[in-house]
């Protein structure tokens, strides 16, 4: 059934708007008193009602049409009026241009006390532009909600639709501000004409040109040939014009506004209508002016005409050629028209007062002077293009003038903007000099690229035989070359009035748009509006978007027309001419020089307004604070919609295959797989997997345009051969982008639909909230600390390949489509229907929209996020399908993934190999800049930094370019050995071309270059981070050979986790995909830092770790650096701590060295080592080893009496705990010998349990070595006798006080006395004796090389070594 809309009174407009609803598809009907109206309606295919009643009746939209302010009462309160059953949705569109004040009044009135809340104000007009001329215009308002609900009825009433978001009654407004414009250029072409024809100047031509230059309006291009018609349709004129700007006035008094140019323009309009008849009868609006004026526009109007084109073209014929010329004045104009002369083969001789500006010009092949008198040795021609009169004066006749240096003949062009009068005299002045110069008139108009290009348009007037010898100069200058009869000065009074008009138009201009902003309207939509309406001119579309965008770059500055209006205003007054309106214009550019803007663009007039008014005219949003504009939004939907979204989903058959321009768009997810391939085979098997998602590395970001599209095409046509294969799978592509909206849009969306074919609608939603991206009123914001920036006005923006302009996501489709999805055609999600309608009205809302939509989707938490992606999947159910062009958090949200913490080293159980971690960064925004900064200041001691030069990469030669990428990956290799962390970062200058292709092919060699370094590298890393899309793309895809990967989570918020495919280079390694544009300035970091190696366990990890596995950690006795290796050795291939102990009397014969090699051995070890010092029974010697970076030592005092034992090892416990270090100790005394010490049977004695209790409590130790029957050295033939029962008490005992136990002598224990003790507590064994024999015995070898005997060495210690981390049940443990 047919969406219905009713219509409640009609008039012309009306049945425009009804023809084109029904064109559309929907159902009309109306009501109307007029029966002629009513029929026309009918015959278009709507249908007639009876009254208002049966008008509402099943209706989802309502168009009001109100023609006066008291019809109000009636249509909408009366017994019978519009309110009185009427369903709450239904869509109220009030279609009128009342003023401003009742709409509000009646918008309040309905939403307050009816509860009616869906309401739009609407004003339709005819376009006059060139390109939309006579296509219907829609200018509509209204709050987010409401402006979401009515666009699908407004887009199909008219041709081009503007939306205003906020206050109601926008259409009302923009009205008035173009009357506003229509009457004060109404006024300023009536000046113009009455100056031009009091000056000598035929009315139809200044019409003719200045139609075609910058003094042009709307107005003067069509109102002025029907008054110098003098048609009696002008004859109302005047009073229409009265009406409407005496509505403006009323509007500006009511905010306090001051309209000076309007006001003048309106007493002048209220003078003609006081005119304007006569003895009952209507005079045409022309007669009227004369009147005003004083001058006889008719009669002038009437005298024969000439063809100034035509002129011109027989004055080229007939010109004679100049071969030498002399230029005066090398500024912006200037130097563009003297270059230009000489690239068409003239000889220029230049002057400036300025001398870079001649030092610029001799560059270009020009001929400098030092003075004017030098400038014209043997010219035939010389040109002046200088400021004003006085400079004119000057370099004429002042010192080394050029008038006494001119050859006899000489003819001088004045091209400078200067008044008639003065044009006239100096044509006098040059004819009284002695060898009688000619002068010829030729200001010029077109700007500095013009002037450079030779395109300039010239009005050119003097004497024939003038204009003869300067016509080759004036041609070649010239795009437009006109000639104006009435001899020397008639040309500037051409180029006067076109000034009196564009300096009018820019004061206008400004006023409007001043106006406009104090009446709340957007100014940036409204100066759209304005362009294709009555009230357009030339300067307003040209200097328009300066006010606009705030930018007064000087292109022409105001001080140009504070002196072209002050010639207006001098010639008005010589012409006894009346000109009320040029020169309030004058007195507003007077305002601005004298506030210190005259050198800015001359649109800074529009700070007159703004500084007076306190109005801001700029239209580009600006930066919020994040806290007040969240905090303005309403409350959330009440209900997370996450587990509805799983539940949607199981009934959801469709598969969200997201296509990724760079690997980035994994930011969201986990468990997720990445393909980096496209085969349809791989598809078949991805689909086979029956996945909710799956992603699709495209890497398109890096790609022009063309291939691009190529790409998103042919992955399309595999996925649809693939989904066929894989019994009919359905799915939903997403093309992922870039949160701050750069990429190819709406190039790969339309790849995508050439080959998926029509979806109902294309959605846009770039919120990100990890990246801090928000999307509120349609404006997309970048969060920066606590404010929010329009993405328009960010680094982003500003991209080579990608920039644009427009915040507002629906002008941003619009810009990026070149117009062929018009702003006013997108549709819209409001925060508000999120929020308060919920999945349900998203749903309702989606499936409204008509098929070929494209839809934005505004967003400021995830929770808006989740009730968009239920109101989706609700949609699809329906059978609606989409096209998706979003960021990353649409992803998780729509495949229903709940968030987990981020990903650390031991959720991967990582090996502990020391290598270091690789960083690569090929990122240039600036965010990427400040993070590596602050990488190197937290982290540059444990990092090793390699710039490559982009330079040589990029620019130089193959030679430099593989010696930089040889140099790189060379040292990379060398420091990831070595266990650094190894960042290769390009030099941050960053290098773009001329052209987005260019900049795009640099970015390619830059991203090669990286990838070959990456390549090279042959030592795996314990991670790899890559930081930007394309950077992480391209090591990921060609560096390491990826086809596929799995996404484990994320590094940090926002910072994708992969592990890549058995079949890349590194197979599991962790890789992390770090955005160019994620995190503060720390986050690089930190999470550099969680990832890096963590260095060695301390002896206390170590011990804990084997009291929790319920095992033992061999400590080995080590004399040199064969020990150390053997143990390190066996440690690593049976993957088991270790720790290295060195002896009292080996540390006398290795000393520091020996301990440094011990650490050393330690650090660069992949399983966890430490370093121990054993039996230290001298205080002196063990302050000394405190020093020396040990992990623990041993404090032994069971040579002293109990109590000083305590005291002993009290002392050496407190300094070793403020170092870190843990503490063992002996208590009781094992007899046998080790290295050279030896205790005799009668001095070995068993640990006391109680003395134990004290000494722990008293001395705080970490570590106890007891003494149950072990010995030191060898065990007697014998065997060892040990009280298991002693060992048990004393567990019972450090169990409970955290402390260790520690048995010394393990040489010679036997397997189930060893699992006995571990099983009673024993957590470390000191190993010696064994290891020692193995060594000696290697000795005895027939090998005669050391390198031979050192190895065997090496291999038998390892081989004890290996054996007893085996019985400890240590090994396997890491």
């Amino acid at each position: 059934m047919a969406t219905a809309v009713g219509f409640v009174g009609l008039d012309e407009v009306s049945l425009e708007l009804a023809a084109s609803l029904l064109r559309s598809g929907y159902s009309l009907h109306a009501f109307e008193t007029s029966r002629q109206l009513m029929n026309d309606f009918v015959k278009l295919g709507g249908k007639m009602c009876a009254n208002l009643t049966e008008t509402k009746q099943g209706v989802n939209a309502l168009v009001i049409l109100i023609s006066h302010a008291d019809q109000i009462n009636d249509l909408f309160y009366g017994d019978e009026g519009v309110l009185k059953g009427l369903p709450k949705d239904v869509i109220i569109i009030i279609h009128s241009t009342i003023l401003p004040v009742h709409i509000e009044k009646l918008e309040k009135s309905l939403s307050e006390d009816y509860q009616i809340n869906i309401i739009v104000d609407m004003y339709a007009l005819k376009a006059v532009s060139e390109v939309s001329n006579g296509k219907v215009m829609i200018i509509s308002s209204g709050r987010s909600e409401s402006i979401s609900r009515a666009e699908p009825f407004l887009s199909a009433m008219g041709d081009k639709l503007f939306l205003f978001e906020g206050d109601i009654g926008a259409g009302s407004k923009s009205k008035m501000i173009i009357e506003l414009l229509e009457g004060i250029h109404l006024v300023a072409s009536l000046e113009a004409i009455s100056l031009g024809a009091q000056a000598g100047i035929h009315p139809w031509i200044i019409y003719d040109i200045i139609s075609n230059a910058a003094g042009n309006s709307w107005v003067l291009k069509n109102y002025i040939p029907n008054l110098l018609r003098s048609n009696p349709s002008t004859s109302n004129l005047f009073s229409a014009f009265n009406q409407n700007m005496g509505i403006v006035l009323e509007m500006a008094k009511s905010l306090i506004f001051p309209l000076p140019l309007t006001s003048v323009a309106h007493q002048q309009i209220l003078a003609g209508c006081s005119h304007g008849v006569k003895d009952g009868e209507h005079t045409t609006l022309l007669k009227v002016w004369e009147e005003l004026s004083g001058v006889n526009i008719i009669d002038a109007a009437k005298a024969k005409l000439y063809n100034p084109e035509e002129l011109a073209k027989q004055l080229s014929a007939k010109s004679k050629t100049a071969k030498r010329i002399g230029f005066i004045g090398l500024g912006a104009m200037g130097f563009g028209m003297a270059t230009h002369l000489l690239k068409s083969n003239f000889t220029v001789l230049g002057y400036d007062v300025y001398k870079p500006s001649l030092s610029r010009f001799e560059n270009k092949g020009g001929i400098g002077a030092s003075s004017p008198a030098e400038v014209c040795k043997d010219v035939d021609v010389l040109v002046l293009m200088v400021t004003n009169e006085y400079q004119a004066e000057s370099v004429l006749f002042g010192e080394n003038g050029a008038v006494a240096a001119l050859p006899s003949g000489a003819t001088i062009i004045l091209s400078s903007t200067v008044s008639p009068s003065f044009v006239r005299q100096l044509e006098r002045r040059l004819l009284n000099e002695q060898n009688k110069f000619q002068l010829v008139d030729a200001p010029v108009s077109g700007g500095v690229k013009r002037a450079a290009d030779g395109t300039l348009t010239i009005m050119a007037s003097g004497a024939d035989d003038a204009l003869e010898h300067a016509g080759s100069v004036l041609s070649a200058l010239s795009e437009k070359l006109y000639i104006i009869n009435g001899g020397c000065g008639a040309g500037s009074g051409v180029k006067m009035i076109n000034q009196l008009l564009a300096g009018v138009h820019i004061a206008s201009a400004a006023e409007a748009m001043a106006f406009a902003a104090r009446s709340g309207l957007n100014t940036s939509q409204l100066f759209d509006v304005i362009t294709i309406s009555a009230g357009t001119s030339w300067m307003f579309e040209n200097r328009g978007p300066h006010m606009v965008e705030n930018d007064y770059t000087p292109l022409s500055a105001l001080d140009i027309f504070v002196k072209d209006l002050g010639i207006v205003s001098h010639e008005g007054s010589s012409h006894k001419v009346p000109l009320h309106l040029s020169n309030g214009a004058h007195q507003l550019f007077l305002s601005g020089s004298a506030a210190g803007w005259g050198r800015i663009d001359d649109s800074s007039v529009v700070k007159v307004y703004e500084t007076l008014t306190g109005v801001k005219v700029e239209g580009k949003p600006h930066a919020l604070s994040k806290k007040i504009v969240l905090g303005s939004l309403p409350p959330e939907w009440p209900t997370d919609p996450i587990e509805d979204i799983i539940s949607l989903n199981q009934k959801n058959s469709k598969t969200l295959v997201v296509l990724d321009d760079d690997p980035t768009g994994t930011q969201t997810v986990h468990d997720i797989d990445v393909l980096a391939e496209w085969s349809i085979e791989s598809l078949v098997e991805q689909f086979g997997k029956r996945s909710k998602s799956f992603f699709i590395l495209t890497n398109s970001r890096s790609m022009n345009s063309e291939k691009a599209s190529a790409l998103i095409k042919e992955i399309c046509s595999n996925l649809s051969a693939a989904a066929k294969i894989a019994d009919n799978a359905e799915y939903t592509v997403v093309l992922r982008g870039d949160s701050t909206l750069r990429g190819h849009f709406p190039e790969e969306a339309d790849a995508a639909a050439s080959v998926i074919g029509a979806v109902d609608a294309w959605i846009i939603c770039p919120f990100f909230l990890q990246g801090g991206r928000y999307t509120i009123g349609d404006i997309h914001y970048v969060a920066d600390a606590d404010s929010l920036i329009p993405a328009g006005q960010t680094e982003f923006s500003k991209d080579a390949s990608f920039g644009y302009r427009s915040s507002n996501l629906r002008e941003w489709v619009e810009e990026k489509t070149r117009g062929r999805v018009a702003a006013s055609s997108v549709a819209s999600i409001s925060i508000q229907l999120l929020r308060k309608g919920g999945p349900r009205a998203v749903c309702e809302h989606l499936c409204s929209l008509k098929k070929g939509s494209t839809c934005i989707v505004n967003a400021a938490s995830e929770r808006d996020m989740a009730v968009f992606a239920a109101g989706m999947i609700q949609a699809e159910l329906k059978g609606k399908s989409f096209l998706c062009r979003t960021a990353a958090s649409f992803v998780s949200t729509r495949v229903g993934i709940i968030p987990k913490a981020p990903v650390l080293p031991h959720d991967l159980i990582l090996s502990r190999e020391r290598v270091g971690g690789l960083i690569v960064v090929g990122s240039y925004v600036p965010k990427t800049t400040k993070q590596v900064e602050e990488l190197m200041v937290q982290r540059g001691q444990a990092l090793k930094i390699i710039e490559v030069s982009v330079d040589k990469i990029a620019a130089k030669s193959i030679e430099e370019r593989e010696q930089e990428i040889k140099q790189a990956a060379d040292m990379a290799d060398v420091c990831l050995r070595s266990g650094k962390d190894t960042l290769v970062v390009t030099s941050r200058q960053l290098v773009v071309g001329k052209t987005a292709s260019e900049s795009l092919e640099i970015n390619c060699k830059v991203s090669s270059g990286i990838v070959e370094i990456v390549r090279r590298i042959t030592t795996r890393p314990r991670y790899i981070l890559a930081k930007g899309g394309i950077t992480s793309s391209d090591l990921a895809t060609k560096a390491l050979e990826a086809k596929r990967a799995r996404v484990v989570g994320q590094a940090l918020a926002g910072i994708p986790l992969w592990q890549l495919g058995p079949e890349s280079k590194h197979p599991g390694i962790p890789y992390i995909v770090f955005p160019g544009n994620v995190g503060d300035n720390k986050a690089v970091a930190e999470v550099v830092k969680n990832w890096a190696h963590p260095g060695r366990l301390s002896a206390k990890e170590l011990l804990l770790n084997a009291e929790k596995g319920g095992y033992a950690i061999g400590a080995f006795n080590v004399y040199n650096l064969e020990g150390v290796q053997a143990v390190v050795a066996a440690a690593e291939e049976q993957r088991s701590p270790a720790i290295l102990q060195i002896h009292p009397s080996a540390f006398k014969q290795g000393g520091p060295p020996l301990v440094a090699s011990c650490i050393h051995a330690a650090e660069q070890a992949s399983v966890p080592i430490t370093v121990h010092f054993d039996h230290g029974n001298s205080k002196q010697e063990l302050l000394e080893i405190l020093e020396m970076g040990f992990d623990s030592i041993m404090a032994d005092g069971s040579h002293l009496s109990f109590k000083e034992n305590i005291a002993y090892t009290k002392y050496l416990s407190v300094l070793a705990h403020s170092k870190d270090l843990i503490i063992e100790a002996e208590l009781g005394r094992l007899s046998g010998t080790e290295d050279d010490l030896t205790v005799e049977d009668y001095e070995a004695r068993l640990t006391d349990v109680i003395q134990a209790n004290e000494f722990i409590d008293a001395t705080g130790i970490d570590a106890l070595a007891v003494c149950i029957g072990n010995v030191h050295g060898k065990y007697p033939a014998s065997g060892p006798k040990l009280r298991l029962d002693l060992l048990k008490d004393m567990h019972d005992l450090t169990s409970k006080k955290g402390v260790h136990l520690v048995l010394h002598g393990a040489s010679g224990l036997d397997k189930d006395v060893i699992e006995e003790c571990i099983k009673r507590g024993v957590r470390k064994f000191n190993v010696n004796t064994e290891v020692r024999k193995a060594y000696m015995n290697s000795l005895t070898s027939t090998q005669k090389d050391l390198v031979h005997v050192m190895t065997l060495a090496k291999e038998a210690m390892k081989a004890v070594v290996a054996e007893k981390m085996r019985l400890f049940g240590s090994a396997g443990k890491v």
